[in-house]
């Protein structure tokens, strides 16, 4: 059986996975029942974070042909309250036949989690973003 720290690793690392897939449907049940926030807005529920989704990630055939790159990754938990947090820092990298292979933005993610029933899940992210490049190939309208 997986820690507390170990089971909230692998959420923090499966949006990371699932958004470089592609599976937009994925990634929005991660917060089928979170809040999503960046400074472009609020964004409540997975069907929320899916039409974020579908309106913003440029795929090409079938991904956005990037690697999310997770690191200096801290957690706290809370036992006793079922409670957790996360920070972490990402970055970007993408490379289409139009661009060639570079880290495209790179920020951090601050997580709240929930334990339910044994299983943890996010409740919060908080994405922030740091540095900017090239995002004509991963995002429509930019992060500005």
């Amino acid at each position: 059986m997986a820690t507390s720290e170990e089971a909230i690793a692998s959420l923090v690392h499966a949006y990371a996975e699932r958004i470089d897939a592609g599976d937009l449907e994925g990634v929005a049940g991660l917060f089928a029942d979170a809040t999503y926030r960046s400074a472009r807005g609020v964004y409540e529920g997975g069907e929320a974070v899916l039409a974020l989704l579908r309106r913003r990630v440029i795929l090409h055939d079938g991904t956005p042909l990037t690697k999310h790159v997770i690191t200096n990754l801290s957690i706290e938990v809370v036992e006793t309250a079922d409670t957790a947090s996360a920070r972490s820092y990402y970055t970007v990298l993408q490379a289409t036949p139009a661009l060639g292979l570079q880290p495209i933005v790179a920020g951090r993610y601050e997580d709240r989690f929930v334990r339910i029933r044994g299983t943890w899940r996010f409740t919060e992210r908080f994405v922030h973003v740091d540095l900017v490049g090239d995002l004509s190939q991963h995002v429509r309208g930019g992060f500005t």
